[in-house]
């Protein structure tokens, strides 16, 4: 079954331009019945999967394709799985202002299952091939519109994420030559005999796959393409924000930490030091940035990407707490990101407005929109009673416990952050709501709230928003079981 979680989707996306659809709703069906037969086959496997390998080609010695199900892919399968049947949904309203929807379509649900290849692959070189396919199959989307800005975008987002490839690359080639496996294994999988005298030169391969991989995780100095690929339609900006492209570069970096490298050859060396102060500058400066951008959908992205640098910040802290944290915001982030992001689509296709001095007064206007955005706004602060809260205390306890001064450091990062998050956050929410004694309501009258389509799963992620922040231990305990490899 594994293998056919996979391919279902790229059957699915080849066919949607194939097939002559005599109506449009025929098509929504088609995708959104595809879609949700697929993520309910895929929470199956997880719930009554085995420890066995499906192996679907070997090349030579230890180089194969192959997948399997442990705990890491147990979280970023279940993630993927829940959230893409709601984003097919929200994008069935967004896409009908925009031109070639099967084109669009076809490379959305190819998407699904490439990271789904992602997520299952068993070892290092599977999980590379995944990850250069995901790149591939992610330009057409950002170059959806076909604009001169979304052209560049595009060739920006291709130029950087092939260049961070090749220095994962790197890393792929010395995990080869150096460990007993490619598969992933917790713990690291070098080889003593092998490493010795070797130790300084594998540190830098690190840092430099780190980086490589990093890239789609929109670190320092390599983040520039996310705030451009903006001018994709926002239901691709959603997946390269919150689902797909950034959370495999985040994923493939906790691979590569913790089941490839091994966290007892890295930690207390120059390569742990060297790769913390880069996630701790970027988590900084993502937000800086974001208090002064004007444009809704750049100010999110630079939000993305100081969070993102939130969850390599517990996977460098490189102890079993700190990869629970990473772990606890990788998800919860995702919820909270696509639900800010769809809140902005929604507004985009309501209004046409897409700056934040444009939407004073929206509030009154479209209250289930921007109640929804102002919940996730605050859950991106870390409000107490939220599910970014959980998360960020997670990764505070985690840099404690680890008794890294360096670490100690990321704690104030974080605290900054968060006043800088709440700054271009509520500032949002402030102008849609109190624009002031003299406003003019009825410059403002056609505007309205989506319909249910973009509604339903704003609500969704609301409630799953709400409902980790109030309970969440339960998944807390799950990640701390998948950090100690006891699921």
């Amino acid at each position: 079954m594994i293998i056919s979680v996979i391919i279902i989707p790229f059957i699915v996306g080849i066919l949607v331009p194939v097939i002559p659809f005599q109506k449009r709703w025929q098509k929504e069906i088609f995708l959104e019945t595809a879609v949700v037969v697929n993520s309910i086959l895929v929470w199956y496997l997880l719930l009554h999967h085995s420890d066995s390998t499906f192996l679907l080609a070997h090349f030579t010695g230890d180089l194969n394709i192959s997948f399997r199900v442990d705990g890491m892919s147990m979280v970023f399968a279940g993630l993927v799985s829940f959230l893409w049947p709601f984003a097919t949904l929200y994008s069935f309203e967004y896409m009908t202002k925009e031109k070639n929807e099967n084109i669009f379509f076809l490379f959305y649900t190819l998407t699904y299952g490439v990271t789904l290849g992602i997520a299952f692959a068993a070892n290092l070189l599977t999980m590379y091939f995944f990850y250069e396919l995901l790149t591939l199959v992610t330009v057409p989307l950002v170059m959806h519109t076909l604009t001169r800005e979304a052209v560049l975008a595009s060739r920006k987002y291709l130029y950087y994420s092939l260049g961070g490839a090749a220095f994962a690359f790197i890393g792929l080639i010395m995990v080869i030559v150096y460990g007993n496996t490619t598969d992933f294994i917790l713990g690291g999988v070098f080889d003593p005999a092998k490493i010795a005298g070797h130790t300084n030169v594998l540190l830098l391969i690190y840092v430099m796959a780190f980086m490589g991989f990093g890239v789609k995780a929109a670190v320092c100095p390599f983040n520039s393409w996310l705030p451009q690929a903006g001018v994709a339609p926002t239901p691709v900006t959603a997946l390269l924000h919150a689902v797909a492209v950034v959370k495999a570069g985040a994923f493939a970096i906790l691979r590569l930490t913790y089941y490839s490298f091994g966290t007892e050859f890295l930690r207390g060396t120059w390569a742990q030091a060297v790769v913390m102060i880069v996630v701790m500058f970027t988590i900084v400066y993502g937000c800086s940035r974001a208090v002064k951008e004007t444009h809704i959908k750049r100010r999110l992205a630079y939000s993305t990407i100081s969070n993102l640098s939130y969850i390599l910040f517990g996977a460098v802290i490189m102890t079993p707490l700190g990869m629970a944290g990473a772990l606890t915001h990788l998800v919860f982030h995702a919820l909270m990101k696509i639900s800010s992001f769809f809140c902005a689509g929604a507004i985009m296709h309501q209004t046409d407005r897409h700056y934040v001095h444009e939407l004073d007064g929206f509030g009154y206007k479209m209250p289930c929109t921007f109640g929804i955005f102002t919940i996730s706004a605050f859950a991106l602060m870390g409000v107490p009673g939220l599910a970014g809260f959980i998360s960020k205390w997670n990764l505070a306890e985690a840099a404690v416990e680890s008794e890294n001064p360096l670490a100690w450091g990321g704690i104030a990062c974080l605290l900054v952050s968060a006043l800088l998050t709440a700054i271009y956050m509520l500032t949002i929410v402030v102008r849609a709501f109190f624009p002031g004694k003299d406003f003019d309501y009825h410059a403002i009258a056609d505007v309205k709230d989506p319909n249910w389509k973009m509604l339903l799963p704003l609500f969704v992620f609301t409630v799953c928003i709400i409902g980790f922040g109030l309970c969440s231990q339960p998944i807390v305990d799950f990640f701390m079981c998948v950090a100690n490899g006891t699921e």
